[in-house]
């Protein structure tokens, strides 16, 4: 049962207001809001490294997100589809990143950072 609370809706208009994303240079943990509806809290000391890529789905399905980002941690792989990841890729970097969560379609147009899809993979069965 999922009991953490989404973060606050907002205004997509300004960068600071992204329902995608969030920033706070305090915080020691990364909270990935999944698809599925679970929430994840993965802290930056189990952080191993990103890749941001093409998305491979572009060849078969035109509509689907430009852009593929895999986040690495010692116990869970996070993949991340959207628009604009650089600002994820840079949040990950300071170890700044808040919250990922993806956000409904219609926010799109006005987001330079866009989250279509959060998927999460623990690595380890047993924790």
């Amino acid at each position: 049962m999922n009991t953490n609370e989404n973060p606050p809706a907002t205004s997509g208009s300004s960068p600071r207001d992204n329902p995608c994303l969030g920033t706070d240079s305090t915080i020691a943990a990364l909270d990935v809001f999944a698809d599925d509806g679970i929430s994840y809290l993965l802290p930056y000391a189990q952080f191993l490294f990103a890749e941001r890529i093409s998305n491979p789905a572009l060849e078969k399905e035109p509509e689907a997100p430009p852009e593929k980002m895999l986040i690495r941690f010692a116990l869970a792989d996070v993949v991340v589809l959207g628009s604009g990841l650089k600002a994820i890729e840079r949040g990950l970097q300071k170890c700044e990143l808040k919250f990922v969560k993806a956000a409904d379609r219609r926010h799109a147009a006005m987001l330079n950072t866009f989250v279509a899809s959060v998927a999460i993979t623990l690595t380890k069965k047993n924790i």
